[in-house]
């Protein structure tokens, strides 16, 4: 299921989308699995190359994303999906509700992370029960609850040289409930990404994935209850247009792309997917716009304004899929 990144910094969200809403408690009590007992052992990745932007030639050839729910999507655990919210958080410390059907933005509050002087929200995804998660720009990953913003530090270990920064997204497996958090490494604003990986969120240890085919540079994350995955990132080349891609979990294989005419090289980002869409979060400086992207109709179209620079979007794999 994204982060605002003025060069130092990247943008999220997930969503990105992006990305990962809220789908159950909203109390805002933290219960013991917020605390892990074991640490990440040491992961190497080989370095990637300097030049982000995938070859044309290979993404060319590839079909359009396809959002159209797949069938078999076990909600039982879920409450009314009409009600949940897509949950933004920004390189100002605020973190937001956002409901899509009325473009209402709720403030929660500030987060009041136990995070290094300087430091900074960097991205964020949203569990299935409501649970956040927020990476900061030195790797440090928070849990944070969606009802009050009250914020509490995990056991992840930033990774050395790799995954240290990254955009995430919860997606379901074999469309739920069980679901996993999905992190693709960010590797600077014209890097080529190390890769996609995902977090136990139990034991907070990293298994990696590998890296992306063909290559991608900084991204964000989004999934889906129907245990899809995509990714979302300015275009590196051009500095201009952005592209929208599905990833195979498994392989971190790039299957399906559409180009987008929004966001620039440099700007903050982030996404998520609720009720059949895209919804995109992007800053070049200052205020963030909110941007949907309607695959039924390839749709782009610029809906509203937030005050504030939008860094980390996530949405729960129980919302809308159409």
């Amino acid at each position: 299921m994204a982060r605002r990144r003025p060069l130092v910094l990247v943008w999220l969200a997930a969503v990105g989308a992006g990305a990962v809403v809220s789908c159950g408690s909203r109390t805002g009590l933290f219960s013991d699995d917020l605390v892990a007992t074991t640490t990440n052992g040491p992961h190497t990745f080989n370095e990637a190359g300097r030049d982000g932007e995938p070859d044309a030639t290979l993404l060319d050839a590839l079909p359009p994303v396809d959002v159209q729910p797949k069938p078999d999507v076990d909600r039982t655990d879920c409450p009314d999906a009409d009600a949940t919210y897509v949950y933004v958080v920004t390189s100002q410390n605020e973190l937001f509700s956002f409901y899509p059907p009325t473009l209402t933005f709720r403030f929660i509050g500030n987060l009041v992370c136990p995070a290094k002087a300087g430091e900074t929200p960097f991205s964020m995804a949203v569990d299935r029960k409501g649970k956040a998660y927020v990476v900061y720009t030195d790797g440090s990953l928070f849990a944070v609850s969606t009802a009050t913003a009250a914020c509490t530090s995990t056991a992840w270990k930033p990774q050395v040289g790799t995954f240290t920064t990254f955009g995430m997204g919860f997606a379901s497996e074999m469309g739920g409930p069980t679901e996993r958090l999905y992190i693709a490494d960010s590797n600077g604003v014209n890097a080529t990404s190390r890769g996609l990986a995902t977090i136990d969120v139990t034991s907070f240890a990293l298994n990696v994935i590998g890296p992306f085919s063909p290559p991608l540079p900084r991204a964000e994350l989004t999934g889906t209850g129907d245990g899809r995955l995509y990714a979302f990132w300015p275009d590196t080349a051009v500095g201009t247009g952005s592209h929208l891609a599905e990833i195979e979990k498994a392989t971190a294989k790039v299957v399906a792309m559409t180009n987008l005419p929004v966001a620039e090289r440099n700007d903050a980002f982030a996404f998520a997917f609720w009720g059949g869409d895209f919804w995109i979060f992007r800053s070049p400086s200052g205020p963030s716009d909110v941007v949907r992207f309607r695959p039924a109709d390839g749709t782009t179209q610029k809906l509203t304004t937030h005050p504030s620079t939008i860094v980390g979007a996530g949405v729960s794999t129980c919302a809308p899929q159409l």
